[in-house]
């Protein structure tokens, strides 16, 4: 059976705060890792750890505020997730607004090379990127340059997983299948290890799998919005789809852009677009987020520990 796994939505997830970590001291190595090697699970060939690490923030100034200054916090803020087990990391070739599109592979790549935790930990690092379904995109040679160009930018021979960012079907169906000849020759070109999908619905799902199926081509994983608030009947198909198909269903944005976090207030709004959006949503939100803290409180957890583990 299929197993659903969480991509992190924000960094501030992997910690109780948002401070970094104390500097590492001679007995931390003798903290048990987050997830021991037992327990990763299987998507398509490849083995990850049961929770991901998004990096959609990555290069995103206009929803997530991001700056280049940031960039060594967040080589820190990786660094702390590899050591903690985390092996599974998604981008995607559309992660960074204007002159900065693409800065999340970048980032991505560079901070894998940096690694100084050793190469075995390195090599062991899985990359799943999308490729966005941009209107120019209308042949499988132009997704496949787009592969080979999300390669460049992050400097690594092969991809773990090649996404498709989303679907076409209901707005240009010929683009559609384009795009899927586009994962079926990235996959046999060994561009990718794998190949995924993000933002499909069920039928869709049911579609592309049984499509690439027949090309000799398994579908790996399929990622949709999962989290307390987004778990409707749709996102409970598309899961038994993935259970009967053996596809690895991968949950984005588990915390809710943040709403769930207890960061945020109706009166401590974040920065840029989503205030809009936490405005009208977070009050709706309070008896949820009170029963979070009380078993968070209980437990002796943070919120985000509640609601990933």
């Amino acid at each position: 059976m299929a197993m659903a796994m969480a991509l992190s939505d924000t960094i501030i997830c992997l910690t109780a705060s948002n401070q970094l970590p104390p500097p590492a001291s001679p007995f931390n190595s003798l903290k048990p890792p987050l997830f021991w090697p037992w327990q990763k699970v299987k998507m398509g060939p490849l083995s990850v750890s049961p929770m991901g690490f998004g990096t959609w923030a990555w290069g995103n100034q206009l929803l997530w505020g991001y700056q280049p200054s940031m960039d060594s916090q967040l080589q820190q803020v990786f660094n702390l997730a590899v050591d903690s087990g985390i092996n599974l990391f998604d981008t995607a070739d559309s992660y960074g607004t204007g002159r900065l599109n693409g800065q999340s592979e970048k980032l991505l790549g560079k901070f894998i090379r940096e690694f100084t935790g050793g190469k075995r930990i390195q090599d062991d690092i899985v990359i799943a990127t999308k490729f966005a379904a941009y209107p120019w995109r209308l042949t499988p040679g132009q997704f496949v340059q787009a592969c080979r160009a999300s390669r460049d930018r992050m400097q690594v021979e092969k991809i773990g997983i090649g996404q498709l960012h989303w679907s076409t079907a209901n707005y240009a169906p010929p683009q559609e299948l384009a795009l899927w000849n586009g994962l079926v020759a990235m996959y046999e070109k060994g561009l990718v290890k794998g190949v995924g999908v993000s933002n499909y619905g069920p039928k869709q799902l049911v579609k592309i799998h049984d499509y690439l199926k027949a090309r000799g081509v398994p579908l790996c994983s399929a990622q949709v919005q999962f989290s307390l608030l987004s778990m409707g009947e749709e996102q409970m198909e598309i899961k038994n789809i993935c259970d009967s198909l053996d596809i690895r269903l991968i949950s984005y944005s588990p915390l809710g852009l943040g709403m769930l976090t207890g960061k945020y207030t109706p009166s401590k709004l974040p920065q840029g677009p989503r205030s809009l959006l936490f405005k009208q949503i977070l009050p709706g939100l309070e008896p949820l987020l009170v029963s979070l803290r009380e078993i968070a409180r209980k437990r002796g957890k943070t919120m985000p520990q509640v609601l990933l583990m």
